[in-house]
């Protein structure tokens, strides 16, 4: 007889479970490898500091000093990465008995934020598709409300939502009735799903909505054949000859209202409203986060659920359950009053067999959270977040009290009044007005999503926590959301280039985690912050370690210590037991081997390219070189680099200053590494004394065998232009040159 069976027997009743927390059973050994691997690296350390003492030249010192500052940040990293691995769980939740515990007419309202901002980049379809499958979950449709933020102000945009919400009255009640999972349509329709002549009716009717929007946005202007109302006539008419992206007023279009607006069968539809917010050349409009920040208000005053789900455009609901999942969470009265919001991993589909981006990201996605997850929760990652609205308004025992009384998050909207009446519209859009915030200012700083850098996810994640907040990091086996992913080198490493900068503003403000996060969140969680908040330096040490030890064995000069010397055997430990115990970390978190060297891979070709050009494109902006920029990832798929990503091929194809860093890197390392085998050929005897330095470049050439592929051998669009690969072979000559000449100095 267990514990819950004599405790009912004894007329003790407990409350169902919605959710159980277990420790990793790995923890002890990640503690005792750490140690380890820590003395062994202040033995390092000391060898450097020790050569460096007693250099006899200028460039012996230069080159020690080198290594002494790469192994210095290489160790930062690794001891930083150590605090997500001191006390991983693994939660597991039982929505199965949620309505036991709150039934379903007392469920919480949901607002779900979807943000897009340019429909050639960001196609209008993709972002309905998202949409939709949020609009059909199961839940009470009178309980949720979708709100699009079109920061590019197109009436592309519009045209597509309007046309998604005739086909939704269709849509909603054919998902209830066959009880799909897969509810964005395309996933559906493109999978092998039943059929049937309903089926088949219901996609006929989206692929003519399809084939309308993508007609639309080819012209780039929604003409008057495809206008259907007169209201919608009025709608469109907004966007005169002065109305462009970057200078508009505000538009606010409620699609689909609660109450108003019944599906096919009847039932009540969701609440659908499309935003885009004011625009003006002479008034900042901070990125995203100030996105995020008019749907906030917009949202309080027109439906104030107590929940809010944030969602990139491209990242389409998984699983029909997901806010049952969440309110898991919520419904729990022993954490609610600290629970800031619901994290769930960024999940996607797509990817090729060996994912050669590295686009899974399975570190900062899925095996750090919950390592953070033990400690005070894991960070805000920009989507697939279920937030509660009161986390916007100050700490949990600090309440921040906004401006105007509608927008409290404890204010109550009267239901009798629609939210397209006049007096509704009229306060959103006041509250949508570019100059809103300047004669409120705690907006961005003390009130909702945090401003000062591009990665407003992390910020804001990273500041409410140190305001008190706690976090969950919910990992369903079933992936809740699922996102697109680049498919292009150049798209890959542009959007990366955006984080780094991002996260460098983090680091260097005066709210930088290696300061204020230690004295907010302790020192293991301000560890956790900055190792991603400094990730953008790790370009130090792997730039130097890409060039010297090769650049010094085209010169024969010996850097490190002899093969079978005590100190060998220490880098051969530091080098295996990082390598290895990545490795181990990909696989238990259910990958596999390729998947691993390509995430490997990536890691030095973002080290040499994006990594580096963010930190000298953060460096340019503090000096008043360079002003902030937001790009949007391109999300167009193109059938010949689709097709090549499918057969694992590296797409170049563009000019960049990118590619140019790593042909370097690659023509370098393959001359070294030549050079080193002609030696040992010759007889020289130094295979024991440049070893290390072979060994080395060795690695990297391996590393770089698709870079080489499409210098020399490829022939389609995706290839190395000849311009990049002419430039690099010069600028490689320039530093080889360089190395010869001051190597005796």
């Amino acid at each position: 007889m267990d514990h819950r069976t004599s405790m009912e027997m004894e007329g003790v009743t407990t409350k169902p479970l919605l959710h159980t927390t277990r420790f990793s059973r790995r923890t002890a050994a990640n503690r005792l490898f750490a140690a380890i691997y820590a003395c062994a690296l202040f033995a390092l350390l000391y060898r450097h500091a020790f050569t460096i003492l007693h250099s006899a030249s200028l460039s012996s010192f230069s080159i020690s000093l080198s290594l002494l500052i790469s192994d210095a940040l290489l160790g930062f990293f690794w001891f930083a990465a150590q605090t997500f691995r001191l006390r991983p769980v693994y939660r597991q939740i039982f929505p199965e008995n949620l309505e036991k515990v709150v039934k379903e007419k007392d469920f919480p309202a949901i607002d779900i934020f979807i943000c897009t901002a340019d429909p050639y980049k960001e196609p209008p379809v993709r972002v309905v598709n998202t949409a939709l499958s949020v609009m059909a979950y199961d839940y009470p449709a009178e309980k949720l409300s979708v709100y699009v933020s079109d920061d590019g102000g197109s009436a592309l945009t519009l045209f597509a939502f309007m046309e998604a919400a005739k086909f939704g009255r269709h849509w909603l009640p054919f998902c209830r009735k066959k009880k799909i999972v897969e509810r964005s349509p395309d996933v559906y329709f493109r999978s092998n799903h039943p059929r049937c002549s309903e089926t088949e009716q219901i996609k006929i009717m989206y692929e003519s909505m399809k084939v309308r929007v993508e007609n639309v946005v080819e012209r780039g202007n929604v003409d008057g054949d495809y206008i259907t109302s007169e209201q919608e006539r009025q709608a469109f008419n907004r966007w005169t000859d002065k109305f462009s992206r970057h200078d508009h007023p505000s538009v606010i279009q409620v699609l689909l209202e609660v109450g108003k607006d019944k599906d096919t069968t009847e039932q009540l539809m969701p609440n659908l409203i499309y935003v885009s917010r004011q625009k003006s050349r002479f008034s900042p409009h901070h990125f995203k986060a100030g996105a995020l920040n008019v749907l906030l208000r917009i949202s309080a005053v027109m439906t104030n659920a107590p929940i809010i789900l944030t969602l990139d455009c491209d990242m389409y609901s998984n699983d029909p359950q997901t806010p049952r999942a969440a309110l898991c969470y919520f419904s729990d009265p022993n954490i609610i009053s600290e629970l800031g919001y619901v994290q769930f991993p960024q999940r996607f589909y797509g990817i090729n067999k060996d994912d050669i981006y590295g686009c899974e990201f399975k570190h900062p996605f899925q095996i750090n959270p919950t390592g953070m997850d033990g400690l005070a929760g894991p960070t805000y990652v920009g989507t697939g977040c279920f937030f509660s609205r009161r986390v916007f308004f100050g700490g949990p025992s600090s309440f921040v009290t906004p401006e105007i009384l509608e927008l409290r998050p404890d204010h109550v909207v009267d239901k009798l009044i629609q939210v397209q009446s006049q007096s509704t519209l009229a306060l959103a859009y006041h509250v949508a007005d570019c100059e809103y915030e300047k004669n409120h200012s705690n907006w961005g700083s003390k009130l909702g999503f945090k401003y000062g850098t591009v990665v407003e996810d992390f910020y804001t994640g990273y500041r409410l926590q140190c305001e008190g907040w706690k976090s969950v990091f919910c990992h369903p086996d079933r992936p809740a959301f699922l996102g697109d992913i680049p498919i292009t080198l150049n798209d890959v490493l542009n959007q990366t280039q955006r984080w780094f900068v991002g996260f460098l503003e983090v680091a260097f403000s005066k709210y930088s985690p290696i300061t204020f996060g230690v004295r907010s969140l302790g020192p293991i969680m301000g560890l956790c912050y900055s190792y991603y908040a400094f990730w953008a330096l790790s370009a130090i040490p792997i730039t130097v370690y890409a060039f010297l030890p090769q650049l010094t064995l085209l010169n024969g000069v010996s850097i490190f210590p002899k093969a079978l010397d005590t100190w060998f055997f220490l880098y051969i430990f530091l080098f295996i037991g990082a390598y290895g115990h990545d490795c181990l970390d990909i696989m238990l978190a259910q990958g596999t081997i390729r998947r691993w060297w390509s995430d490997q891979r990536m890691w030095m070709i973002r080290g040499i390219t994006c990594n580096l050009f963010g930190s000298i494109e953060f460096l340019s902006k503090h000096l008043g070189i360079a002003e902030s920029r937001f790009n949007v990832t391109n999300k167009v798929v193109d059938d010949e680099q689709d097709k090549r990503y499918d057969q694992g091929i590296f797409e170049f194809g563009v000019e960049s200053p990118l590619f140019v860093s790593l042909g370097m890197v690659a023509i370098i390392n393959l001359a070294a590494f030549l050079s080193g085998l002609i030696r040992v050929a010759r007889g020289q005897n130094l295979v024991g004394r440049f070893f290390v330095q072979i060994f080395i470049a060795g690695f990297v050439v391996l590393n770089c065998l698709p870079i080489y592929e499409a210098m020399v051998w490829r022939t389609d669009k995706g290839r190395l232009s000849t311009k990049t690969t002419i430039v690099s072979i010069f600028l490689a000559g320039i530093l080889c040159t360089i190395a010869f000449l001051t190597q005796n100095i």
